[in-house]
């Protein structure tokens, strides 16, 4: 949903490997914080590892990101949450999520790249949820019924790019924010291979774009995505 727009971008960075590798092992260690350091009991740390191995960092790395992040290292991780809402150019509503340990730094830096757009309220512009992304290899599964026995409110098909996972059928699966956990679980149980498990912001309506706006307000979205302490970009752009 509002995240789509990276996908393309994901692909072109590949050359990006230390920074893309530097985010995982961030979201390693809030899985690990939030949830606790074992990834049978915490979906979120589960789902992290997993895309982690599939970009190749190392199993020491993961490790110590995992006792960082959970308190059981000599570092334990000190990060703070923060977020910032605003419109991009020709006002698509974006929310930003940043993990910092320096919230002075990270706020100045935010407040310079949205010199290209605007900082506002666009919150109630967007539903909190929880969000799974998940495949199957039974493609004759009915992700309608998936989703009802997993006590989802709702999902949509989503196309399966994992070379490895090459002819099961992909879902993206909405949950309330309490219960992302017991319905991680439940798909889990069903044959899923879950890849995300996390909240999520879904934005309620899209504005309609020309191809060249599109271009200019996915630049604007890379850049914000691209600082060390951006977690995560929702965007109201498919």
């Amino acid at each position: 949903m509002g995240a789509q727009w990276k996908q393309k971008w994901r692909e072109m960075a590949a050359d990006q490997k230390g920074k893309i590798t530097g985010k995982l092992v961030r979201e390693i260690q809030v899985a690990a914080k939030l949830g606790g350091p074992h990834p049978e009991y915490n979906a979120r740390l589960a789902a992290a590892v997993a895309i982690a191995k599939k970009q190749s960092v190392t199993r020491d790395t993961i490790e110590r990101a995992i006792a960082k992040g959970s308190g059981t290292g000599p570092d334990a991780v000190q990060f703070e949450t923060t977020t910032y809402e605003g419109f991009t150019p020709h006002r698509v509503p974006v929310i930003v999520e940043c993990l910092t340990d320096n919230n002075n730094r990270t706020s100045s830096d935010i407040k310079v790249l949205f010199r290209a757009g605007t900082m506002s309220k666009v919150m109630w512009m967007f539903d909190h949820v929880g969000l799974i992304e998940a495949h199957h290899a039974d493609k004759t599964m009915d992700i309608e019924v998936a989703a009802l026995e997993a006590e989802a409110e709702n999902v949509e098909p989503m196309e399966v790019e994992d070379e490895e996972a090459a002819g099961h059928i992909g879902a993206r699966f909405f949950t309330q924010t309490t219960t992302l956990d017991a319905v991680t679980k439940a798909l889990k149980a069903g044959g899923w291979v879950v890849t995300t498990s996390e909240m999520s912001y879904v934005p309620k309506e899209y504005p309609e774009l020309t191809d060249e706006q599109r271009e200019e307000v996915t630049g604007f979205l890379q850049t914000l995505d691209g600082h060390d302490d951006v977690h995560r970009v929702y965007a109201a752009l498919k």
